[in-house]
């Protein structure tokens, strides 16, 4: 097996998550394990979309199973290969739709964090912008011969800024969004920081009547609890004309949907989810990705979860011939996580193994037959093979690499089979799926 090649930097972050017990932003591709077919699956999602057209996606599974790590792992490559990405967490102040504006909550969530590769943390629209007008200005100097001093010269950008505004005005507000755009270009072009602000806030869905947002930009709408997807679409379109391959939005813990009390809410919720399903999956959006993960019950309860509904449960049931044969479907709008098999998580310990030597600094001490005991020796307390998911073991894991790494005297096998080792257990905790569970998803 090669020798793991891997920074001081990744390794400290991937030690550092898991022992948390939530997903690494760095270094997730180092222990991706036993996800080759979902992973070719959603980048070809990537390719789709690079295209022209628009897509959807469910990632489904119980708790563990790596909903948030697929996620993470595909959020990773749309940046590499030059996507605009952005991603938020739904919660109960954060939901699709709602009457106290949860909706453009999450809008605005969505827009703090939007990251390109060259800003992986989020917070990109400002150097998304700028990025562009700079892009424009040396365009600019080079067809013309002009210089950013000379007379004209700020009018030849501007031009050119108007060209790809024309191409999102036929959009539903695209013509408001275009004005905003030359807003910030007309700020940056007199540096005036208000100007720029008052644009900047527009986008991010910040201002709260359109009162407002007139005296400042001059524009008669706002971003809100109604509109704000549509404006999701207008990015994504705009994103793709100034140079990047389009849009891809993630959405994790739709769980929070499935657990609104109030129906009427909850419905609410699920129908603006469909509204959007329907207009990605018809192509009515351009240069978009969607991808919303969730656990069965979100999915497949006939009461409270999205099969209680039969547009949803026609649109995204597993075809029977799926279950006939046995077999996995990786193309279809839902893709299903299923737990990794022994062989699976043994090659992760593996990789965890050499992850943890290699950032404190020691050789490799435990073999394969001793990471085979591990895995037996969780699945036998855990009760059952089928809880053998990542969430149940990587943090125990962890935990046990540390305690050697930091007590020599203690041996493996003493530290694993002593009778006050007990793994973290399914059923003691209730997570935020609403399953029994630890907090880690791989």
């Amino acid at each position: 097996m090669a020798k793991l090649k891997i920074s001081k930097k990744i390794s400290t972050a991937l030690i550092n998550s898991l022992s948390a017990g939530v997903v690494p932003r760095l270094g997730v591709e180092h222990i991706a394990v036993g996800r080759e077919k979902e992973l070719q699956s959603l980048l070809q999602n990537l390719d789709d979309i690079a295209g022209g057209v628009a897509a959807f996606r469910f990632i489904i599974g119980n708790y563990g199973s790596g909903k948030s790590f697929m996620l993470q792992l595909v959020r990773n490559r749309a940046m590499e290969q030059g996507f605009v990405v952005a991603d938020a967490d739904l919660s109960s102040e954060r939901r699709l739709a709602g009457t106290n504006n949860e909706g453009l909550a999450t809008y605005r969530e969505l827009m703090s964090r939007l990251a390109t590769k060259t800003r992986p943390d989020g917070g990109a629209l400002v150097s998304i912008l700028e990025g562009w007008i700079n892009k424009i200005q040396q365009e600019v100097v080079k067809d013309s011969g002009i210089r950013p001093n000379d007379e004209g010269f700020d009018d030849k950008v501007e031009e050119k800024i108007r060209e790809v505004v024309q191409y999102i005005e036929d959009l539903v507000h695209g013509f408001d969004f275009g004005s905003v755009i030359i807003a910030y270009w007309r700020g940056y072009r007199l540096d005036d920081d208000n100007l720029k602000n008052a644009a900047m806030r527009w986008l991010r869905g910040e201002f709260n009547t359109k009162t407002e947002a007139r005296a400042a930009l001059g524009v008669r709408v706002i971003i809100d609890d109604d509109s704000w997807y549509d404006y999701i679409k207008i990015f994504a379109k705009f994103v793709a004309e100034i140079g990047y391959k389009g849009l891809l939005v993630l959405v994790d813990e739709s769980v929070h949907l499935y657990q609104i009390s109030t129906t009427v809410t909850r419905e609410k919720n699920y129908n603006r989810l469909l509204a959007i399903f329907n207009d990605t999956m018809q192509c009515k959006a351009e240069h978009l990705g969607i991808v919303i993960g969730g656990t069965t019950k979100f999915l497949e309860d006939p009461n409270r979860g999205l099969f209680a509904d039969q547009a949803w449960r026609r649109r995204t049931k597993e075809s029977r011939f799926v279950a006939q044969a046995g077999v996995q479907e990786y193309l279809g709008p839902v893709m299903r996580l299923n737990p990794l098999s022994q062989e699976e998580i043994l090659t992760l310990l593996q990789r965890l193994t050499e992850i943890h030597s290699l950032n404190f600094g020691y050789e490799k001490v435990l073999t394969n037959r001793e990471l085979q005991d591990f895995v037996k020796e969780i699945t036998n307390r855990l009760g059952a093979e089928a809880l053998l998911t990542p969430g149940e073991i990587v943090r125990d894991f962890i935990s046990v690499l540390n305690i050697l790494h930091q007590n020599p005297g203690i041996s493996f096998a003493e530290l694993i089979n002593g009778s006050n080792f007990k793994p973290t257990a399914v059923g003691k905790n209730t997570n935020i799926d609403g399953e029994d569970g630890a907090e880690f998803s791989l």
